[in-house]
């Protein structure tokens, strides 16, 4: 791996919270082109990856990704990490992820499977990890 591997709080921040990014931009940073992910069981590929964080950047004020445990090793990246948002609508939701990644060779993500559990929000919010 390269001295440039992404992290997932790196490529969340750019992802949801900094507005002055653009999803195309910032996916092109943390995510190579046949990049593909696995939530909760349901595989989205590069598309349908844009599409889920454009409709969740209009749906999140804002949020912090809080990493509880990271390990980096070759081409394999795993974490337990939290997020947590404020909607637009101020209800805030909060989910405790863990992800199994594979990294290519300049240090982005290639794939992530990840599965998801509410901590907080309501029952409508139960969707939001692989909304589009």
């Amino acid at each position: 791996m390269t001295a440039a591997t992404t992290d997932i709080t790196t490529a969340l921040n750019d992802l949801l919270f900094d507005r002055q990014i653009d999803v195309d931009t910032a996916f092109a940073r943390h995510f190579t082109g046949d990049y593909r992910q696995r939530t909760d069981g349901v595989w989205s590929d590069h598309a349908e990856f844009v599409e889920h964080i454009t409709h969740l950047r209009g749906v999140i004020a804002e949020g912090r990704v809080e990493v509880h445990d990271e390990l980096i090793c070759g081409d394999r990246y795993a974490d337990r990490h939290t997020v947590h948002v404020r909607k637009i609508d101020g209800g805030e939701v909060a989910f405790e992820v863990l992800v199994f990644a594979e990294l290519a060779a300049d240090g982005r993500f290639r794939q992530i499977i990840e599965t998801t559990t509410m901590l907080s929000g309501g029952a409508e919010d139960r969707g939001l990890g692989s909304a589009r």
